[in-house]
């Protein structure tokens, strides 16, 4: 409102709300405290850091929803690129907090008003078109792009969508609200004007009881065998790029991203001894076959009275082990995604129906470097898994997400004053 005395936050508007419910509803002074602190207490209350050494929402504890949002630049000028840069930082630093994206409240559509900042990180990424299109140098930054940062290389089986892959700038918002993460990059969208438009994007949701490892579409625990995010050497070692990479890039990481189809009609009518020997581990408790717990090693070795592998030489668990990739690991941060029912007389290899979900798996996943990391895994596994009977990559991409920002500085800033 123009004139108002007050600054609003989504938080502040919660706080009003409440004491005015109280109060309406006939509480003394002592109701009032204890309902509006009650707001305050609990998960989604709480604000993630934005600024500091790494971005956050790489190795924060994952929250349950996603809204990933690749954009399109379509200015050619460089100081354009910095200045929207500059503005989604300081909008995202804000709204991590639970704010309005920027100052000038009366802009913000109101969509999350009255809601915490539930955990809100917002994670940025570079693509390789950000450096060099169509063999042209965009913005002066040619020579600053690191040679892993190139598209991925076609994959057996990949049907990528033009319109669902690659793209400029990534910008992945995660919360624990689906509307404070779909806010979050609306602002985004809304400050890019006409810098940037977006040129696809993919909500996700992946929840799990405290404590326990989240479950995807296929009814399987996701994420077992990722290193330990508590364990700073690991992420030293798996995620965070180091002096091997350019200065602009250190402190960051290589976020890859998969959109892949997963053909849920088919999958559900499979038994449960086809589905844990595909996946090499058992469902219910997550363990690899023949052992018990979800977290015990894997006994590659191990065969069943016939003299055969317990777990699969095709078995997903066997090929994207890291003991039998020469060591290689990635950072999973994956989501399942639904985006309804089609019908049609067709679906992607190798089945075919009329009724199918337009559901799987936003794959996505950090690490030091794509080519020891995801590319050596993934190449591999698109050969061989049995999965890839139920599961299609449908779009994606490849982008750097540099180090963090501190406070007045902006995401980016390194690369651009190094070029």
């Amino acid at each position: 409102m123009s004139g108002c005395p007050f600054h609003f936050t989504r938080r502040g508007f919660l706080g009003l709300a409440g004491l005015a419910a109280a109060a309406g509803a006939g509480f003394g002074a002592r109701g009032v405290i204890e309902k509006v602190t009650g707001l305050e207490s609990g998960r989604a209350q709480k604000a993630e850091p934005f600024w500091g050494k790494h971005q956050a929402g790489i190795v924060t504890p994952t929250q349950n929803n996603t809204y990933f949002a690749v954009f399109d630049l379509v200015t050619d000028k460089r100081d354009e690129v910095i200045a929207l840069l500059k503005k989604w930082t300081d909008a995202s630093a804000r709204m991590a907090k639970g704010q309005t994206a920027d100052s000038a409240d009366q802009a913000d559509p109101g969509d999350a008003l009255g809601l915490p900042p539930s955990r809100l990180t917002i994670t940025f990424g570079f693509g390789p078109s950000l450096f060099t299109k169509g063999g042209k140098d965009r913005y002066g930054l040619a020579s600053k792009q690191p040679e892993a940062l190139a598209d991925l290389p076609k994959f057996n089986g990949d049907q990528l969508v033009p319109e669902h892959t690659g793209g400029d700038l990534s910008v992945q918002a995660c919360a624990d609200d689906p509307q404070v993460a779909f806010h979050a990059v609306r602002q985004l969208a809304r400050l890019a004007d006409y810098t940037a438009q977006i040129r696809w994007t993919q909500a996700g949701f992946m929840s799990a009881p405290p404590g326990e490892t989240a479950r995807n579409l296929m009814g399987f625990k996701d994420g077992t065998g990722n290193p330990s995010i508590a364990d700073p050497a690991a992420m030293d070692k798996v995620v965070w790029i180091g002096r091997e990479g350019p200065d602009w890039l250190q402190g960051g990481s290589y976020m890859v991203a998969r959109r892949i189809r997963i053909a849920l009609e088919h999958w559900d009518r499979m038994k449960l001894a086809f589905q844990e020997q595909t996946v090499g581990r058992y469902k219910l408790s997550g363990a690899p076959l023949g052992m018990k717990g979800e977290f015990d090693k894997a006994n590659f070795d191990a065969t069943d009275k016939d003299g055969n592998p317990l777990i699969p030489e095709n078995s997903h668990l066997r090929l994207a082990a890291a003991t039998n990739n020469d060591g290689a690991q990635i950072l999973r941060r994956p989501y399942s995604y639904n985006d309804g029912v089609n019908f049609t007389a067709e679906r992607w290899p190798p089945w075919r129906q009329g009724m199918e979900y337009d559901a799987g798996l936003m794959f996505v996943c950090y690490q030091r470097d794509p080519r020891t990391g995801f590319i050596k895994i993934f190449d591999k596994l698109s050969k061989f898994d049995m999965m890839n009977q139920f599961a299609t990559h449908v779009g994606g991409g490849l982008f750097a997400c540099p180090g963090g920002a501190g406070e007045g500085g902006y995401i980016g800033q390194r690369l651009f004053e190094a070029a």
